[in-house]
């Protein structure tokens, strides 16, 4: 009795497509967290036109003589509350002084303050948040309850009273840590949650199992893959600052009237809100707009660092 006997065919193998399939490709670009972050940012307009708006104000605040040749400081009376003309195109202030020279070199003291409070609230922020995360236990608790302290009050109103002490030196430094020396707690415990997350990780096992010191694991393994929201925060948190030193100024315990800012322009401004409220408008408008950059830019980076904003973009 005659059996069918079934015939298998085996396709060779590069006819197969196991083989792309299976195949690695070696010429993809490594990616990492930034990398991918990247990679997003570049496509979103709002990154470029923020981008633009701070480029410019921080050349604004280095170079100020390229924008103006007005002397902001050379007031005449007769020239109170005029309107725009040549070479005044905003008009002048109560004192006969020009509206967009002020505004011009104000942005450097504005700036200036907003960034060094931000330095002060990063490294005291940093500080604390990756020793109480990454060590834990006693250090944590000791640092968190510090932490807590400064977080129980408003470093607004705190700047106020340390402005209000130092009436005789209102300087930009002082000014810079009455804001960022109340300011950093925020900082402080968004790393140390991250860092607590991040600390168990298998590469910060391999880096400890090979005899890595703990403050070279902290800061080449764990710091770097906690920092993304830390980057976010510091860029609102300079917006912040900048609009901190501006209500101080508004509220007469900021930088005194001889220095040159948005806030003391505003402040200035008060008595023409009536007669002349271009006055007041000018500098609100310069202070919006960068303020509202900075927003922007951190808006965008937070999306961009953020892998499940992403994907669900």
């Amino acid at each position: 009795m005659a059996t069918d006997t079934p015939h298998h065919f085996v396709a060779p193998f590069d006819e197969s497509t196991l083989a792309s399939t299976d195949a690695v490709s070696v010429d993809e670009k490594p990616s990492n967290l930034y990398i991918d972050a990247w990679r997003d940012i570049r496509k979103r307009p709002l990154f470029y036109i923020s981008g633009i708006f701070i480029i410019l104000a921080i050349l604004v605040a280095l170079a100020p003589g390229l924008f103006t040749q007005v002397d902001p400081r050379a007031c005449d009376l007769g020239f109170s509350n005029l309107g725009p003309s040549d070479g005044h195109p905003l008009g002048f202030t109560r004192q006969g002084c020009d509206v967009y020279s002020r505004i011009i070199f104000g942005t450097s003291t504005s700036l200036s303050v907003g960034l060094l409070s931000t330095i002060i609230v990063t490294v005291i922020g940093v500080i604390f948040g990756a020793i109480a995360g990454f060590y834990g236990r006693w250090v944590d608790a000791v640092l968190s309850r510090v932490g807590d302290i400064f977080f129980a009050i408003p470093y607004f109103l705190a700047a106020v009273v340390v402005m209000s002490v130092f009436v005789n030196d209102r300087t930009v430094l002082v000014i810079s840590l009455a804001i960022g020396g109340f300011a950093w707690p925020s900082t402080a415990r968004i790393l140390r949650g991250q860092i607590i997350s991040v600390k168990n990780a298998d590469y910060v096992t391999s880096a400890t199992a090979l005899g890595v010191s703990s403050i070279r694991t902290l800061w080449r393994h764990v710091l770097p893959n906690s920092i993304a929201p830390v980057i976010v925060l510091t860029t609102i948190g300079l917006a912040g600052a900048i609009v901190a030193e501006a209500t101080l100024g508004f509220l007469g315990v900021g930088l005194p009237s001889s220095v040159m800012s948005w806030g003391n322009d505003i402040n200035a401004a008060q008595p023409d809100i009536r007669n002349n409220p271009m006055t007041l408008v000018w500098p609100s408008i310069a202070l919006t707009g960068t303020v509202l950059a900075f927003i922007v830019m951190g808006e965008v980076l937070r999306d961009a660092l953020d892998p499940k904003a992403r994907a669900r973009r």
